[in-house]
């Protein structure tokens, strides 16, 4: 099969082989994704490990931002007793609006952002007991 392909203003004549019939309908002029194949090597592993590092807080109990976006509200305090998918803030991505309720009933323990901060994916925004 010749395709004609222009790249910056010069047009170029390829042969294509197709390698086996695809007989399932098509736009004209649609070429259907091939799966791609990419080779890992491993990383060489460095000489000298970094310790382990100390566990801060138990993860089943902190809340992490699912965007990064900014606070618009929040809506918890510490002490505050929530239940399960309880409103606790509110953030904006891309002129979106994301609530982040609460994964499980419990007692809020620090609250590490406030309205108007800037968060990154995964950051802890509250702790709960």
């Amino acid at each position: 099969m010749k395709l004609k392909i222009e790249i910056d203003s010069k047009i170029y004549e390829v042969d294509v082989e197709v390698l086996e019939e695809d007989h399932s309908a098509r736009l004209p002029g649609y070429l259907p994704p091939h799966p791609t194949t990419v080779a890992s090597t491993p990383a060489p592993s460095p000489a000298r490990h970094a310790p382990p590092a100390a566990p801060s807080a138990d993860d089943t109990k902190l809340c992490h931002s699912p965007v990064a976006g900014v606070v618009l509200r929040v809506n918890v305090e510490p002490g505050q007793q929530l239940q399960n998918h309880d409103l606790m803030m509110v953030l904006e991505a891309m002129k979106m609006e994301t609530n982040v309720t609460a994964p499980f009933a419990g007692k809020v323990k620090s609250v590490n952002v406030k309205a108007g901060d800037a968060v990154k994916v995964n950051q802890v925004l509250i702790e709960m007991e």
